[in-house]
């Protein structure tokens, strides 16, 4: 039926205008998607050592503010090439920065006022009481303030017009528990952290001013971004009871243990069982730690242990090494889907062999990953034998895209798996039984993020229980390997291989882990071979921060010394098949 057009409207020439309208917006699409996005980038310069402390903490309340809504403060540094390294990598290619335009921010004023709408004021710190600035840390992240020193204080204050949040100085003097410190961080336990207003899901140990900043060290001041981005609380305290810190030598023996049971108390009952929480930083050596300038009962390692054993109770995993980790607020919002990684592309049949498999290990906390692990990465002999890498897969909440920039760069010898025990590390025998429904959900999220179905690397004092070896099979169905040492007795006890519910379970071995030198290395992992093993058998090596060639050139003279073994070096997938293969069928 044709109806006559009446209304003047010519129906051809409005078609055009319609297609040259969408051609139009289809161009301007176009366009609009490659019109880069706006970064700003901020060089911390050497200077003067205080002086460079106290800008180093001033930039980092401003990037952490500055980038919550989206990431656009970006911190280089011209003492430290990391932070220039993976803007360059993110930058090219196909990287996610491909599409930004970076402009270089010339002076401090110039990022304040990138966020001066934002910011509420300035907390002061107290110079006299070190444990101060992570107090002001604490408040500054939760209220939108820049952490000032005395000196920043009176250089910026009236400068931008700054009203005062809060003054710490002379607040603290050890009235209420005997250490100036102690009354610091107890306030903010009592003013923050027990009244709900912190981030709950990650905290901070941070190294505080003590000898940091006359010595310009701002390793654990560069990472307050991300505490800051977060609004969480942070804190530097010793785990020992029985002998006092370096830094306070004069509190009542025991006060720093009691301060740091009474924040993890307040953790456990604000998170009410509902989430896990991240402690990101280590100890403090030398105040905490057997070293030459503050002599100890406590060697290091144990030091590092007790933290873990102290926190596991309180749903608390460590994320040990952080220091010098810039722009964790920036990388965090970098947009990364499910991982995936790839298996083998053919099944090994069961022989009288001696089965190796090498997890490469220790890449664990954000020090490592953002820092260590692209040295080894680069390495020519990368590839050539097969290795299990091991990553804190909850690291993707921090540097989604370093991890996924390794993903996306394996080669087909390259596998994951996660490291110090889980999707964080902790003593999973200290979890409480109530608790272990929640430790199964918090690793099932992130090895299913991270398609990880290995634990390579479980730390603990005991030998696992029947409840714990339930809750990994869960996440981690293709195999669990540990290291047990009870380092109040020094005790070593060695897990009997077996197969639980469908997933192995086998002792991983210590014995080569410094690689001092490729002999002593190959004499080690002998040493943990016994002459005469009924074959076929197994051998699970953990080695740390060694280059592939090292260790390949470690395998080939453990072969030239020991030539009564069949040594065949396996991927982790194919090495605990075999082993579930032979166990299973025992």
């Amino acid at each position: 039926m044709y109806i006559k057009n009446t209304s003047g409207f010519n129906p051809y020439i409005g078609l055009k205008a319609i297609c040259a309208l969408l051609i139009a917006i289809s161009l301007f699409s176009g366009l609009a998607c490659k019109t880069k996005t706006q970064i700003y980038l901020y060089e911390l310069l050497r200077k003067e050592n205080v002086e460079m402390y106290d800008e180093a903490m001033l930039v980092a309340c401003l990037q952490g503010i500055a980038n919550r809504q989206k990431p656009v403060v970006y911190v280089i540094s011209d003492d430290n090439t990391q932070p220039g390294y993976w803007l360059k990598k993110f930058s090219s290619g196909n990287g996610w920065l491909r599409h930004t335009k970076a402009d270089t921010l010339k002076s401090m004023d110039e990022l304040f006022e990138m966020v001066r709408s934002r910011i509420t004021g300035a907390v002061i710190w107290d110079t006299n009481v070190p444990a101060t600035i992570n107090v002001a840390t604490t408040i500054a992240g939760v209220e939108n303030a820049v952490v000032l020193s005395p000196e920043f204080a009176e250089k910026y204050l009236e400068k931008w017009g700054l009203p005062v949040v809060r003054d710490l100085r002379g607040m603290f003097t050890g009235k209420e528990s005997g250490s100036a410190k102690n009354d610091a961080y107890r306030w903010a336990i009592k003013n923050y952290l027990s009244k709900g207003r912190c981030y709950m899901h990650r905290v901070f140990l941070s190294e505080d001013a003590y000898s940091t900043r006359a010595k310009g060290d701002i390793g654990y001041v560069v990472t307050r971004d991300w505490a800051i981005h977060k609004g969480s609380f942070v804190f530097d305290l010793s785990p020992w009871g029985d002998e006092h810190p370096q830094d306070d030598p004069e509190q009542p023996l025991g006060t720093d243990l009691e301060t740091y049971k009474m924040m993890l108390s307040e953790i456990l009952r604000q998170t009410d069982g509902k989430e896990m929480t991240e402690i990101a930083g280590f100890f403090p050596f030398s105040k905490y730690s057997n070293m030459p300038d503050h002599p100890s009962r406590h060697e290091a390692v144990p030091t590092e242990w007790e933290s873990v054993f102290l926190m596991s109770p309180y749903n608390c995993y460590q994320n040990t090494s952080t220091s010098y980790c810039f722009n964790q607020s920036f990388h965090s919002q970098a947009p990364v889907k499910k991982l995936k990684q790839h298996r083998p592309s053919k099944e090994m049949k069961l022989e009288s062999k001696t089965y190796i498999c090498i997890l490469m290990a220790d890449y664990d906390s954000a020090t490592p990953l953002y820092d260590f692990l692209q040295k080894s990465w680069d390495d020519p002999q990368r590839g050539k034998m097969p290795f299990i890498w091991g990553i804190n897969p909850n690291l993707i909440e921090t540097y989604p895209d370093i991890i996924a920039y390794f993903y996306n760069t394996t080669s087909e010898n390259d596998y994951f798996g996660a490291d110090a025990s889980a999707a964080g590390y902790i003593n999973p025998n200290r979890i409480l039984p109530q608790y272990l429904p929640l430790f199964t959900r918090h690793n099932q999220k992130f090895f299913n993020q991270l398609d990880l179905t290995i634990a390579p690397m479980v730390l603990d004092w005991d030998e696992p229980t029947d409840q714990v070896k339930d809750a990994y099979a869960q996440f981690s169905p293709d195999g669990f390997a540990t290291i047990i040492y009870d380092f109040h007795t020094q005790t070593v006890k060695h897990q009997k291989p077996e197969v639980w519910k469908g997933m192995p379970v086998m002792d991983l071995h210590n014995h080569a882990n410094e690689f001092k030198s490729v002999g002593e290395a190959a004499k080690a992992m002998s040493g943990a071979i016994p002459t005469g093993e009924p074959t076929p058998a197994f051998h699970f090596f953990r080695i740390v921060w060694t280059s592939p060639s090292n260790v390949i050139a470690g395998i080939e003279e453990l072969k030239r010394i020991r030539p009564d073994l069949d040594i065949e070096v396996t991927d982790p997938y194919n090495f605990f098949k075999l082993f579930k293969e032979y166990y299973g069928n025992k």
